[in-house]
């Protein structure tokens, strides 16, 4: 078993969720909201924050893929595409984790071809020192340095998602 020590504690993630939502909610004045979730990092995060929204949330999910065994390929391949139209409506694409910023820009150009009313992008992790894109997220839960991280749905080859905090790997 790897060695995972705690970066951000469950608490302190509960917390910045409860804030977050408020600034959504502040943002968005009881008007509906399309989430949406980057398969599968971010069902976790999608799910606990649209579960402290009070406004209708509509979910989509979209799936990309850029990474074989913990490494970038470089390239963003299309899983798996949205199933209704999003033309018109306020979506908010959420994000576990923003570090080069390839998947990102290659989603929001992609969902602005759709026609959207607004869109915003939500990440629960930002990872600027690794950034080679220029994209900023508009709700960021955490900036966190260069470390492999797991937990809150983000994996290390698919495993430790489900642990309800986020941790890094010590080598």
């Amino acid at each position: 078993m790897k060695n995972i020590k705690i970066l951000i504690d469950e608490q302190t993630i509960n917390q910045r969720l409860d804030e977050l939502a408020e600034e959504i909610m502040k943002d968005y004045p009881k008007k509906d909201i399309v989430f949406l979730c980057i398969l599968k990092g971010s069902v976790v995060f999608t799910v606990e924050l649209a579960k402290r929204i009070k406004n209708n949330i509509q979910f989509e999910f979209i799936e990309v893929s850029s990474y074989e065994k913990n490494q970038s390929t470089g390239k963003i391949k299309l899983n798996k595409d949205i199933s209704q139209s999003i033309q018109g409506k306020d979506v908010i694409i959420i994000e576990d984790i923003v570090d080069s910023g390839r998947t990102i820009t290659f989603l929001k150009e992609y969902i602005l071809q759709k026609n959207p009313n607004s869109l915003k992008i939500c990440s629960l992790l930002d990872k600027p020192s690794k950034r080679i894109f220029e994209i900023k997220a508009d709700y960021i839960g955490f900036t966190i340095e260069d470390k492999f991280v797991v937990g809150y749905g983000l994996d290390d080859e698919q495993n430790l998602r489900n642990l309800n905090y986020i941790g890094y790997i010590e080598e």
